[in-house]
Parts: structure tokens; C-alpha cells; sequence
């Protein structure tokens, strides 16, 4: 079977209108523009001088868009090969030399990698129902004041290690803005 290709608009900054391909996979479910406009106008325009993680980085929508915005550093972890091959590609169209791009299970990102981030994107595949494992592994990894977004197909509620600075639904799409518990 061939793969057919995606793609999706990225929607503000240097790269606004800028269109990323990728190819079809059952498990990618890109951001949709609506999303995307709210999150980041709720973690503003400007992401100059940030580090962000897209951790399942999949269609790189969220990644892309946050480098688009400024963003210094966007690493974005991908562990299927045919996706990484596409992000990769959207990469090098677009010149996105702040945006580091690794081949890997995101878990075994976490554990080894020990850099700090201002925003960790957090969209995995719904099938894998991994948020309730990932979220106590990334206190580690956000600079103070970070925040982590995350995406899941019902209404969900974080442990209280996390406060939701900003919830929202379209469709079926549940999305919120988490912050660190400050005890």
C-alpha cells in the first residue's frame, strides 16, 4: 500500500502560511489551526529566547510552530522512522537550524536526556494512554515557571503534582496548559 502524504499550515511567525507534509499513519492526529491559535496565544505570540519539547512530535505542528514563533531551541522526539524522515524534511525546507530532531522512544528520552525546557509539548498517540506515566517524569526537565501542554480525547485530570492553568475542548479534542504544584 503507498503511503499518501498530509499536511497542515503552520499559522504564525517567520513561517506563517509555510506548509509541512507528512505522511499518512494511523496514530498522527495533528493539532488543528484552532488549537494551535489558542495555545499559543495562551503561551504568547512571541516564544523568543524559550526551549521547547515536542515529545511525540509526529506532524511537527507544535514544534514547527513554536520555532515559527521565536522559539531558540525545539527538540522534537520522534520514533517512527517514515514520520521522522518527513520532520526532517520539513526541517531542512524550512532551514529550521534551532529545531534538533531525535530518533527515540520518548520514554527513553526522558530517562536519559537532562536538559530543561519553558514548554513540553506532550500529544502522544491516544491508543497508548501514557500520560499518567510521563507527567512524574518531567518535573525534571522544566525550567522554573514551565509549562507542559497536553492533548487527550476525553476530559482528564492530572494528579496533584500539576495545576491546569488553562483548559479548553474543541470537538472531541480535550487540550490544557499545566503548571507545577507549588506546595
Amino acid at each position: 500500500m503507498a503511503l499518501t502524504r498530509r499536511n497542515v499550515r503552520i499559522i504564525g511567525g517567520q513561517w506563517r502560511s509555510r506548509i509541512l507534509v507528512f505522511p499518512e499513519h494511523a496514530d498522527l492526529r495533528p493539532t488543528s489551526d484552532r488549537i494551535r491559535e489558542t495555545v499559543f496565544n495562551w503561551l504568547g505570540q512571541d516564544l523568543c529566547g524559550l526551549a521547547c519539547l515536542d515529545l511525540f512530535a509526529g506532524s511537527g505542528a507544535l514544534g514547527f510552530e513554536a520555532a515559527s514563533r521565536g522559539a531558540a531551541l525545539v527538540v522534537m522526539v520522534e520514533l517512527d522512522a517514515n514520520i521522522f524522515s518527513s520532520l526532517r524534511e520539513n526541517k531542512e525546507k524550512l532551514r529550521a537550524t534551532q529545531v534538533e530532531l531525535v530518533m527515540m522512544n520518548a520514554i527513553n528520552f526522558i530517562n536519559s536526556d537532562q536538559r530543561k525546557f519553558d514548554v513540553i509539548f506532550l500529544d502522544p498517540p491516544y491508543r497508548l494512554g501514557c500520560l499518567p506515566a510521563l507527567l512524574p517524569l518531567l518535573p525534571r526537565h522544566l525550567e522554573m515557571n514551565g509549562l507542559v501542554y497536553t492533548e487527550t480525547p476525553r476530559a482528564w485530570v492530572p494528579d496533584k503534582q500539576w495545576n491546569v492553568r488553562r483548559s479548553a475542548r474543541a470537538g472531541a479534542v480535550h487540550y490544557q496548559l499545566l503548571e507545577m504544584a507549588h506546595n
